[in-house]
């Protein structure tokens, strides 16, 4: 349930979403350089892509995040880049809302942004394995700080959803698990295709 609906949350979470992801949309775009433009489209194509393929857990289905991805690609322009996709899951296929919007632009955005911060502290350019590793964690860790914030904004919103709330933590746990693996190996692709996209210079990694 990353895509909240809209007639679930309360006014203040709105309130609280809306501000957060406007923010943090302008300061993206204002740090986006030109030349960067093409590589922030093509994630948002990527993330509205990933939506739409759903793989089974339990009784219900989920599907790929990637916002962990996002953010090690994009730092603070996954904002808008998860604004775009976002609002065209919406108006094309029903999921999540307009108006909780910026809340799940939050909910996916705010991890991706921190999700950048740890990879840049934990990877080494001169040590793949080192690099991998944080990009594994990135990637799984983004899932559930999503996962987190969504069962926040339902608590938060009413007791009614603090058993769905609950539920949403949990059944994000193999999406964390899946995304930790697919991160570690989009990452390790470019490490030896176009390791300038990671700010590297060199293709020369050492596992030691």
């Amino acid at each position: 349930m990353a895509h909240i609906p809209d007639g679930v949350l309360s006014a203040p979470v709105l309130l609280v979403g809306a501000a957060v992801s406007l923010s943090g949309c302008a300061y993206g775009l204002r740090q986006l350089a030109t030349e960067r433009i093409p590589q922030v489209a093509l994630m948002s194509a990527v993330l509205f892509v990933a939506a739409l393929v759903h793989f089974p857990v339990g009784l219900s289905s989920m599907h790929l995040m990637l916002n962990g991805l996002a953010g090690i690609l994009l730092g603070w322009a996954a904002f808008p880049a998860l604004l775009v996709a976002l609002l065209l899951q919406a108006m094309l296929f029903g999921f999540g809302g307009l108006i909780v919007l910026g809340v799940n632009v939050m909910n996916m955005a705010l991890p991706a942004v921190l999700c950048r911060a740890l990879f840049v502290a934990l990877s080494c350019s001169g040590n793949r394995r080192r690099t991998l590793i944080a990009a594994g964690l990135a990637g799984g860790i983004g899932v559930m700080l999503t996962a987190l914030l969504v069962a926040l904004a339902l608590a938060l919103s009413g007791q009614e959803f603090a058993t769905a709330a609950k539920l949403v933590v949990f059944t994000h746990i193999p999406v964390a698990v899946i995304e930790t693996i697919f991160t570690a190996a989009v990452i390790s692709l470019l490490l030896q295709v176009k390791p300038e996209v990671l700010g590297f210079a060199s293709t020369e990694m050492n596992d030691d």
